[in-house]
């Protein structure tokens, strides 16, 4: 067998979740080694014979502990999902869509529970530590997703994104993480945070395999990315919110990024969006997330709110306090902005900023409820933007130490031209 063999490469990854001295117990919730080892030899067979099912024909992925896989509980990161739901009577429209390319589904990985938490961690399963520094959280909620491509477990990781949740994981890490367009990629069998708010994206070390995955999960033909010249783009600096009380590394990074930028021919413009006072006003009344989480949750509430992580269930009560004339008030402006936004966003090709206002927080100092709630606000406040404006976004590593990303964001449905930019400026950056 060839050493560049799928087989080979499914074999290093399943040692790597085996060896007890890294990450992939606490990474790896489930592990299907049978099933991808029949996987990759059945990939391995196509490309034997010279055909292949596209982009994703042998690559190995994983995918976030949300997503329904036929005959098996969905536990999104809890305890009382693990012992009460009932098996997925299918895979999620996405797991199917990764199969029927030809993927290698390796295994599922931990998250924070329910999805509801940017910093990531699980006190029923552990934390993954983050690969660039194991005192460190991954960030979250996708919180096994990036260690596991770090640490070459999979190639690529699929998580979910409702108010950062991949790209959060992507820039703590060090790694590219890509936001669709919400309607774009189906949620349908994906355990639900929030409806309005839910999308389903790739972790991974390029721009151009996020791509690829991003177009399997959308039921798309995948295009390759086009070269794209960065002289000429115009790139707006999101002034205001996304800039306050940045770390010193983040801001550093930052600025190094877009001098980068500028010295590259991108046309630079310092952009003051109102239209994020708006926002902060209808988050003031309680946010989307929130309620829609207490409508899926209420019944566990009631049951069994000790056996929730505590992290996560006063968001959750916070949710529930929440009235529906409030509810409804939200959704009705939002869907307003969302139209502002977008014509806002017309004269620009990518507004641009930091993923993450923070560096990872350390796992000791999140172990302190006032410090993790203080750190989860910082590390959620620019990439929730994204999803409550409703547009497509990409978060880059930047060079720094401890990791640092930037987030090119785009509008609704310019996602393809979103990713040949994001391929030209980590060429740039030699990310």
């Amino acid at each position: 067998m060839s050493r560049t063999s799928c087989r080979d490469r499914l074999e290093q990854a399943l040692m790597r979740i085996a060896d007890p001295n890294g990450e992939g117990a606490r990474a790896c919730l489930t592990v299907y080694a049978d099933t991808a080892r029949a996987a990759a030899d059945a990939a391995d067979a196509r490309s034997a014979r010279g055909t292949s099912l596209g982009p994703l024909d042998g690559v190995i992925v994983s995918i976030k502990d949300l997503f329904d896989v036929a005959g098996e509980a969905t536990r999104a990161g809890s305890k009382i999902l693990a012992e009460e739901a009932a098996p997925a009577a299918a895979d999620a429209v996405v797991v199917r869509r990764l199969r029927a390319a030809g993927a290698v589904i390796v295994a599922k990985t931990n998250m924070s529970e329910f999805a509801f938490s940017g910093i990531g961690a699980n006190p029923h399963f552990g934390t993954p530590k983050n690969p660039r520094d194991r005192a460190r959280v991954p960030g979250g909620s996708s919180a096994g997703a990036p260690v596991a491509v770090a640490d070459g477990m999979c190639d690529i990781a699929i998580g979910t994104d409702t108010g950062g949740s991949v790209r959060i994981p992507a820039a703590l890490c060090g790694l590219v993480g890509f936001k669709p367009s919400r309607q774009r990629v189906p949620t349908d069998g994906a355990f639900p945070l929030s409806k309005t708010l839910d999308s389903i994206g790739p972790i991974g070390n390029s721009v151009a395999e996020c791509a690829e995955a991003d177009a399997v999960m959308a039921g798309e033909e995948f295009v390759p990315l086009e070269p794209v010249m960065l002289a000429g783009l115009r790139f707006g600096i999101a002034e205001g919110l996304p800039l306050d009380r940045l770390d010193e590394t983040v801001a550093a990074a930052f600025a190094a990024a877009i001098t980068r930028l500028d010295q590259a021919g991108v046309h630079i413009s310092h952009e003051t969006l109102p239209l994020f006072d708006d926002m902060t006003a209808v988050n003031g009344r309680g946010g989307i997330p929130p309620p829609e989480a207490c409508a899926v949750h209420r019944d566990r509430m009631a049951r069994r709110a000790a056996d929730i992580d505590p992290n996560v269930r006063v968001r959750i009560e916070r949710g529930c306090a929440v009235s529906k004339a409030d509810y409804a008030a939200m959704l009705q402006e939002r869907s307003r902005l969302v139209l502002a936004m977008d014509a806002r966003l017309g004269a620009l090709d990518a507004l641009v900023m930091p993923t993450a206002s923070i560096v990872a927080p350390t796992i000791a100092e999140v172990a302190d409820p006032k410090i993790f709630a203080a750190r989860n606000a910082a590390v959620i406040r620019n990439p929730a933007i994204v999803n409550f404006f409703d547009l497509c976004a990409i978060s880059l590593p930047l060079s720094a130490k401890p990791p640092v990303g930037l987030m090119l964001v785009a509008r609704n449905g310019a996602d393809h031209r979103l990713l040949c930019i994001a391929a030209a400026v980590a060429q740039l950056f030699g990310a």
